[in-house]
């Protein structure tokens, strides 16, 4: 049994949570006695296929040419369905970031196989790979699997570890890029939009709701009702939490409600609609917790939940829980912290 594992690259270097499909194929192979195959694309290809090795990749296929210095989903979905044609692997995993998520339905669709998406748990069964995955905005989890020869699979982030060092020397076979009948576009660079901690990466996060709204900072007196209330909210989340995640290392996040009223952008939001997160340390604060927000963070470890009311369903899902106001509790809280971090 052979297993694909594609390996994302950004900027000439591997993606951290592409160690993770890693961990995963590891899984599977350790049951069903499989080879564990890295595919490293575009720039310092050998060098990052040798990296793999100390994640668990047991072979690794690269191909360093220039069509592919820099990420194109042309390009590289034809080198990948070329692989896949050519060697029949029963499974191609990734990690569900944006690239991960369209190369591998590309693919898909181009080798006619099944996709199982966002993956929380995987095993083998009769033969054949299972995955586990959510469903019904995370209510329950489902059991699916693929009948096609490949299953191109996506895990959700930070629902495996990274994997272990192989102890086999690395076998590297080199792949010739598919050729189209006319040429893909050419992409120059990729610039990131900020720097800022990702969501999907991130091992804590700090998040805001509706709640944000209830800042008692007096808005500018040019500003009233609605506009008020906006201005407060986003200030918020600038001088209230934005401090507190930067003193931990961690994302700025956001539910849908507040998006939806403008208080922060829509790159910041958690849920159904948003980003699918799984950190270490979940921090809601003015956030009730509908089952739309609870569906893209419930896989948190650790969830924490600042609120003035009670009932709010956040608490159902949290570890510890704070009832009060966010804008008495998160200073507090940052205070301590810091004198925890100085002592």
């Amino acid at each position: 049994m052979k297993l694909f594992v594609w390996i994302e690259t950004y900027n000439g270097g591997a993606v951290p949570s592409s160690w993770e499909a890693l961990g995963a194929a590891q899984e599977l192979a350790s049951a069903g006695k499989a080879e564990v195959t890295a595919l490293v694309f575009g720039a310092r290809a050998r060098e990052i296929a040798q990296e793999a090795r100390g994640y668990g990749a047991q072979r690794a296929i690269i191909c360093e040419d220039d069509s592919l210095q820099q990420y194109s989903l042309e390009s590289y979905a034809a080198l990948l369905s070329r692989l896949v044609t050519e060697q029949r692997p029963q499974a191609v995993l990734a990690v569900a970031t944006t690239r991960g998520r369209e190369l591998l339905a590309s693919s898909a669709v181009d080798c006619a196989c099944g996709i199982l998406s966002e993956s929380l748990a995987l095993r083998l069964e009769g033969g054949r790979i299972v995955a586990t995955r959510q469903a019904y905005a995370g209510k329950v989890l489902q059991d699916i699997s693929a009948l096609s020869m490949t299953s191109f699979i996506t895990i959700r982030s930070r629902a495996f570890p990274a994997g272990t060092a192989s102890t086999a020397a690395l076998a590297v076979d080199l792949a010739l890029p598919a050729r189209d009948a006319a040429p893909p576009p050419r992409v120059l660079e990729f610039r990131p939009a900020e720097s800022q901690v990702s969501l999907s990466d991130a091992a804590i996060i700090v998040s805001g709701g509706r709640g944000m709204a209830n800042n008692p900072a007096p808005a500018p007196s040019d500003l009233s009702g609605e506009d008020a209330a906006i201005w407060k909210a986003q200030q918020g989340f600038q001088q209230t939490l934005a401090p507190l995640a930067q003193l931990l290392g961690a994302a700025l996040g956001a539910s849908r409600a507040a998006v939806d009223a403008g208080y922060i952008d829509y790159e910041h939001q958690v849920g159904q609609t948003g980003k699918a997160v799984s950190p270490d340390l979940y921090i809601a604060c003015g956030i009730s917790g509908a089952i739309q927000h609870q569906a893209g963070m419930r896989n948190s470890k650790v969830i924490v939940a600042i609120n003035k009311d009670a009932a709010a369903p956040i608490f159902q899902l949290a570890r510890y829980g704070i009832v009060g106001d966010l804008y008495e509790v998160v200073p507090a809280l940052r205070a301590a912290l810091e004198q925890q971090l100085q002592g």
